[in-house]
């Protein structure tokens, strides 16, 4: 035997007030094999009780000389229906000075404050517990529902279905796409993930190509038309001209609101929790679907990789579906894929946003200069984060007659998506959310400049400085006017 479950037989408890509630709990704790102690002033019940070979005894649990009775008990749950008689009772314990484990009895916040103070361990208020067990039930009984709404449009839809992403799709909505495809499947229907824009950054890259996931670049696809589904994952993230399609979209999941409600037959958006995957992993269990390994690997790296591996705004809903799909995952894959070769013209635009680098407080701007890999300003942008005393970083490029500048923040007071698009809306297009945003600007008057020599230099240093300027305006940033230091 070991000793683990030596100590728990060991673990001897008293019931104090043997109600509904202390009598359901003397009778769990029998089926254990525990050995429980009933204590209760009322004769007829603890005759009763003995009739059920409970080991009771007659006795005021608000009477101080209840502790007499209590001998070497460990665990002491004062459970009366009487929160007076629980409070003496708690106060006769602790004057005692033993060191009994007390679980207790309140009736409202009141007095659960009151038994706190008198030295209870864990206070119980029963209206809590059922509160909570309601929700908790009525939370089951909502995914059901919605799980049984989603299987129908899928059935009904045909045979063939389009998944959406968001543009330049990140794990998060990859991972979603996955799972919701794999569902499909299990429907008979033959699912399409559609995505915009690039799969740029490494590690998406990598997600991609070491789970085999199949993804189909918008202008390659079939015309939305030729589905018989449209579903829509993880959109919120993109500018609103990302919803402009010219079909109807019958499914749409997410865990972030739009600024204009989605307009779909089937909508889920769960802004309590933090990613996506959470909510496709939790419709897998509904659907009782066991997920491969290559879908189990993507949606736990979603959720880690939404939630920068659990640092932020982690719930236990994101918690409980990474928990879930441990055992499913393929740890190895994981590995490799947050582990990726840096590719030469990602460390050339990282060593220059390095080298160029302003700081004006927590905020760092930088410029890459002209580039060829849009996607490695994101990769610059997010190791610049890692700085000392850094909160939010920018860094710009310039690349086909566009300005692109990537933005990261840990600061919990900005929306940095937010500041972009109030800052750049009417220059250029920009999508983000609290932690990450992008930013697109055609060059319009500087594409008259000549790309080349010491105007080259010059269209470089006129965009930064427009650009710098504005984004350190829309920050309250003081010091927008380039007398910032390299934070070095």
């Amino acid at each position: 035997m070991s000793s683990g479950a030596s100590g728990s037989a060991r673990t001897r408890y008293a019931i104090l007030g043997c109600g509904s509630v202390g009598h359901a709990v003397a009778e769990e704790l029998t089926e254990r094999g525990k050995d429980v102690l009933i204590l209760d002033r009322d004769e007829s019940r603890v005759e009763a009780l003995r009739d059920q070979d409970l080991n009771a005894r007659v006795q005021d649990i608000a009477e101080p000389d209840v502790v007499d009775e209590l001998g070497d008990r460990d665990i002491v749950l004062i459970l009366a229906s009487d929160v007076e008689a629980n409070k003496a009772a708690v106060s006769a314990v602790r004057e005692t000075g033993g060191d009994h484990y007390v679980v207790v009895r309140a009736s409202d916040p009141v007095s659960e404050d009151e038994l706190r103070e008198r030295g209870a361990d864990v206070v119980i208020n029963p209206s809590t517990v059922i509160a909570d067990s309601a929700l908790q039930s009525l939370e089951t009984g909502e995914l059901e529902y919605m799980a049984r709404q989603l299987a129908e449009i899928i059935e009904a839809g045909g045979d063939r279905m389009a998944i959406l992403t968001h543009d330049n799709p990140e794990p998060d909505s990859i991972a979603s796409a996955t799972a919701l495809q794999a569902i499909a499947e299990a429907f008979g229907v033959d699912a399409d993930i559609v995505y915009s824009g690039d799969v740029g950054h490494q590690e998406n890259r990598a997600f991609v190509n070491l789970l085999g996931i199949d993804l189909l670049a918008r202008s390659e696809a079939p015309d939305l038309s030729e589905y018989g589904t449209v579903a829509a994952v993880d959109l919120a993230k993109s500018a609103d001209e990302s919803f402009d399609f010219d079909v109807e979209i019958d499914i749409y999941l997410d865990h972030l609101e739009t600024e204009v409600p989605f307009d779909a037959r089937f909508v889920d958006v769960r802004t309590n929790v933090s990613s996506t995957s959470t909510i496709l992993t939790k419709y897998l269990q509904e659907f009782d679907q066991s997920p491969s390994e290559a879908v189990a690997t993507a949606l736990l790296y979603g959720i880690r990789a939404e939630t920068l591996d659990f640092k932020r705004d982690t719930t236990p809903a994101d918690l409980t579906a990474a928990a879930y799909l441990h055992p499913f995952a393929n740890h190895d894959t994981l590995e490799q894929v947050e582990s990726p070769s840096m590719s030469p013209e990602t460390l050339d635009v990282l060593a220059e946003a390095i080298q160029n680098r302003e700081v004006q407080g927590s905020h760092l701007f930088s410029t890459a200069g002209f580039i060829r890999d849009r996607e490695a300003l994101a990769q610059a942008a997010q190791h610049l984060l890692n700085l000392e005393g850094i909160t939010t970083t920018a860094v710009l490029g310039i690349a086909d007659d566009n300005i692109y500048l990537a933005a990261r923040s840990k600061d919990i007071r900005l929306n940095i998506g937010n500041v972009l698009d109030e800052a750049f809306s009417e220059m250029g297009d920009a999508a983000g959310h609290s932690t990450q945003g992008s930013l697109e600007i055609p060059l319009g008057i500087f594409t008259g400049i000549e790309a080349s020599g010491e105007n080259r230099d010059t269209l470089l240093h006129l965009t930064e400085e427009a650009v710098r300027r504005k984004l350190f305006d829309a920050l309250g940033v003081e010091g927008g006017s380039g007398d910032g230091s390299n934070g070095s």
